[in-house]
């Protein structure tokens, strides 16, 4: 084996998840303790930190903070939403990438984040190769839209899903307190997959979550939901509802695109104000009173609701992508398969190319979802539940949080 030896830089991208962390500690520490890894560098703000020349010195790190990742949400490094250019129109971008790593010697590189970072790496790779500079670039996935292509599932879903089922389950009491009834319609992220909103599925199970639930996997039809909304409380006295964020009419047309106004880095429509559109709506065709809830940013943040198997398996993913850098693996994405051990959930990664997941969304399948489009069925129930267990043993200080403090120091 060709013992390549060089430093390396680790990148976060795309939205936060409460695990995030915990797949660049993964990634830190093995390097860390490789001993061929001369150096491990954190960008700043993703690939904008290796065009700007911003990058943390993580030896440089108390070793107690960097452990505390794996309890910190959001991206610690800081994320960004960057698209490349395609390397043959425009290689401005690629010539400073190749300068910056050649700058610190940058062999290795892990880019942390969903299918769009993995676009970025699939790019950067097949750069390298061109110009035959020798760089080992791995993917490692991270997104609680959990629609990563050739994994069983993604770092951050489990713990989104378990946020979201909980959260259910606590607005469903809340909402069946008084003598009157309400309709409570909540929002949950997912543009053009629905595995987030189906998560609620699993309060359902425990006897306190949504009547209805509108995933981007089936065509909207808005009389059709006012039916379904008016079925439910004639029958029970009370209607909660789940709904992605990114449902659609059949022409394809966003339900909340009323209240669209820019798109991120990517050209990906903004969403949000979904459940207020579905609230008026039906505050308009009941005498009732509704509430529209959106989640929003805290289904993605909400570590103190980690699941202990997500962030277990984050640090895997992390770990493992280093690992096979070292053996001489290179333009692949750090997946997981799931098993049976003992008669229990288990999961292991294997390796995907990049190639075949950079631009790829996963959904659920159509199986999977009642035949009506207002529900999901026991196979997704097998699927999800295992993946949010287990109840980390989380560092707190004065009874709150203790999220890691790095210092950042910037590498010279």
């Amino acid at each position: 084996m060709n013992v390549l030896k060089g430093a390396c830089i680790i990148g976060q991208s795309g939205g936060p998840t409460s695990v995030i962390n915990a797949s660049a500690y993964g990634v830190i520490d093995t390097a860390l303790k490789s001993g061929v890894i001369t150096r491990v560098l954190g960008a700043e703000h993703g690939i904008k930190g290796v065009l700007n020349d911003r990058l943390f010195d993580m030896g440089q790190e108390d070793p107690e903070e960097l452990r505390l990742l794996k309890y910190t949400p959001s991206s610690a490094l800081g994320s960004c939403r960057y698209k490349l250019a395609d390397p043959a129109v425009d290689d401005t971008d690629f010539k400073r990438i190749l300068e910056i790593f050649k700058k610190y010697d940058v062999r290795y590189f892990f880019y942390n984040g969903g299918n769009d970072s993995m676009d970025t790496c699939n790019k950067i790779n097949q750069y390298m190769q061109s110009v035959g500079y020798e760089c080992r670039v791995m993917g490692v996935p991270k997104t609680i839209d959990n629609d990563l292509y050739g994994t069983d599932h993604c770092p951050g879903y489990a713990s989104a899903a378990k946020y979201i089922a909980t959260s259910f389950m606590e607005v469903y009491l809340d909402s069946h307190v008084y003598d009157t009834g309400m309709v409570v319609i909540m929002e949950i992220m997912g543009r053009h997959a629905g595995w987030l909103a189906a998560a609620s599925a699993l309060a359902s199970e425990y006897g306190a979550g949504p009547d209805l639930i509108y995933l981007p996997e089936t065509d909207f039809d808005m009389p059709k939901f006012i039916n379904d909304v008016k079925g439910v409380y004639a029958k029970k006295g009370n209607c909660l509802v789940a709904v992605s964020e990114g449902i659609h009419y059949a022409d394809g047309g966003f339900v909340s695109e009323a209240k669209v106004e820019k798109t991120d880095g990517f050209g990906h429509a903004q969403m949000g104000g979904l459940a207020s559109i579905l609230a008026e709506v039906i505050k308009e065709e009941m005498d009732v009173k509704v509430r529209g809830i959106e989640l929003n940013l805290l289904q993605r943040c909400g570590a103190h609701l980690a699941s202990e198997t997500d962030i277990e398996e984050s640090f895997m993913a992390g770990k493992a992508a280093v690992e096979n850098a070292i053996a001489g693996i290179n333009g692949r994405m750090i997946a997981f398969e799931r098993g049976i051990q003992n008669g229990r959930y288990a999961c292991k990664t294997k390796l995907v190319p990049l190639m075949e997941v950079a631009n790829v969304e996963k959904k659920i399948p159509r199986s999977w979802i009642n035949e009506d489009g207002t529900g999901v069925n026991h196979q997704f129930i097998e699927y999800a539940l295992p993946l949010i267990q287990g109840e980390p043993d989380l560092p707190k200080q004065d009874s709150l949080p203790r999220f890691a403090k790095l210092k950042k120091v910037l590498s010279k």
